[in-house]
C-alpha cells in the first residue's frame, strides 16, 4: 500500500507568492488583523468571522480614503472652473462693444415694456 503524495512547491514558487502578498499589502493587513484578535480580551467566538469581518473594514477604509481624495479633486477643479467662468465673464463685458451694449440695453428694455406675447421688432 503505498501513501499519497504531497504536492510541494517549489522554493522559487513560494518565495515569488509571498513577494505578491506583501507587495499587494495582503501580508500587512493580514498580520494587523491576526495581531488584533491576539490582542482582544474577550475572544470572539467565530474567528474566521472576526478575520473577514476586520479586513473588509479595512478595504472600506481605503476605499473611502480614495474617494475621498477623488472628490476633494473634483472640487479643486470645479471651484478652478468656475473662477476662470468669472474672469472669463468680466472680460467679456470689458472687451464688448458699446453699440452692441446700447443694442442689448434697448432690447431688454422694449421687451421688459411690451405686454406679455406681443413681439417688438428690433431696430
Amino acid at each position: 500500500m503505498s501513501t499519497p503524495q504531497t504536492y510541494k512547491p517549489s522554493e522559487g514558487k513560494r518565495e515569488e507568492f509571498r513577494k505578491y502578498l506583501e507587495k499587494a499589502g495582503i501580508m500587512d493587513a493580514l498580520t494587523k488583523v491576526l495581531v488584533n484578535l491576539y490582542e482582544e480580551v474577550d475572544k470572539p467566538e467565530d474567528a474566521l468571522n472576526y478575520i473577514i469581518e476586520k479586513l473588509s473594514l479595512q478595504a472600506g477604509l481605503e476605499t473611502h480614503k480614495q474617494l475621498t481624495a477623488k472628490l476633494d479633486e473634483a472640487n479643486s477643479s470645479i471651484k478652478q472652473l468656475q473662477d476662470e467662468i468669472e474672469v472669463l465673464k468680466a472680460a467679456a463685458a470689458e472687451n464688448e462693444d458699446p453699440e452692441t451694449k446700447s443694442v442689448h440695453s434697448v432690447a431688454k428694455s422694449e421687451a421688459a415694456e411690451s405686454p406679455a406675447g406681443e413681439e417688438q421688432p428690433v431696430q
